[in-house]
């Protein structure tokens, strides 16, 4: 009885719900029909057709009092917003990235580092993929390998870091293509196709040590790295009594390239970049497109 008392002990969450959207319930044979009329394609389902849709965490979480309070504050302007310096500021007080490249979603920030870095007969490792990132790697002409731990394939097995990269296999991959075949590696916190899977710092410092020794660039898609941070601080020994903004400032760390990210945001992503020279490339393949 103790026990089963101590389970319902928690804490309500610390905020209020201003609004809510009716969602649509269908029978059984509504969702048969639809799913049918859809020619079993679940991206061709309407919305309202969709009791819960997990297709995407994109633009599904709730924006708080002060960011719906920002769209009204907001600098529309089409150029040289004050927005996007309080943006660029914000940046390089929490991660330390120089310059800053805003795209609409991931995908529009992963074509822009694929066109600039990737050359027909290239290979990508990465800790498994997110669809969109390996179809923009292997639509610039690259190959996709994948280098996670074993462990992260196996639904039953147990680990406090799932998404850790497999050195021996990242190692292997550069023995048998060579490191100039290799613009970077994909090193993604936390790893979507796993599960949400996160990555040890120790793994994230190794694997930027042995990019670095033959050259080759660390992307970090730090879409979750706030949350792999909090795993870091709960189940790494060494980082219990360091801030999840330290924690992140180390994540970073490692990274030479640039950051992909759009966490606690709708519908947003961005490059983090340190080099000028990046920069600037960046910003004429989005003049061009």
């Amino acid at each position: 009885m103790e026990k089963n008392m101590d389970m319902m002990k928690f804490a309500p969450e610390p905020f209020k719900i201003k609004m809510v959207e009716n969602m649509a319930r269908l029978d059984k044979e509504e969702r048969k029909e639809a799913i049918k009329t859809a020619g079993y394609n679940t991206f061709l389902l309407k919305s309202e057709e969709c009791f819960i849709d997990l297709l995407t965490d994109s633009g599904t979480n709730a924006m708080s009092d002060h960011q719906w309070a920002g769209l009204m504050l907001g600098d529309e302007a089409y150029g040289g917003s004050r927005n996007f310096y309080h943006l660029e500021e914000t940046v390089r007080e929490l991660f330390g990235f120089k310059y800053v490249v805003p795209t609409h979603q991931g995908r529009g920030a992963e074509n822009i580092l694929s066109s600039l870095t990737i050359k027909p007969g290239d290979y990508v490792p990465g800790n498994m993929y997110f669809t969109t990132t390996r179809f923009h790697q292997e639509r610039n002409g690259a190959t996709f390998r994948d280098v996670i731990i074993d462990e992260a394939h196996d639904p039953s097995a147990i680990l406090d870091f799932k998404g850790n990269i497999d050195l021996n296999k990242f190692q292997a991959l550069i023995d048998e293509v060579g490191a100039e075949h290799i613009p970077y590696i994909c090193l993604a916190v936390t790893v979507n196709l796993a599960g949400g899977q996160p990555v040890s710092m120790a793994n994230i410092k190794a694997v930027s040590e042995l990019a670095h020794k033959y050259g080759i660039k660390v992307m970090y898609d730090a879409t979750r790295c706030v949350e792999n941070a909090y795993f870091i601080k709960t189940r790494e020994p060494g980082y219990e009594n360091k801030t999840i903004k330290e924690i992140v400032h180390d994540e970073k760390s490692v990274c030479k390239l640039l950051c992909k990210n759009g966490f606690r945001v709708e519908k947003c992503s961005n490059h983090f970049l340190e080099n000028e020279g990046n920069y600037s490339k960046t910003w004429y393949v989005i003049a061009r497109k």
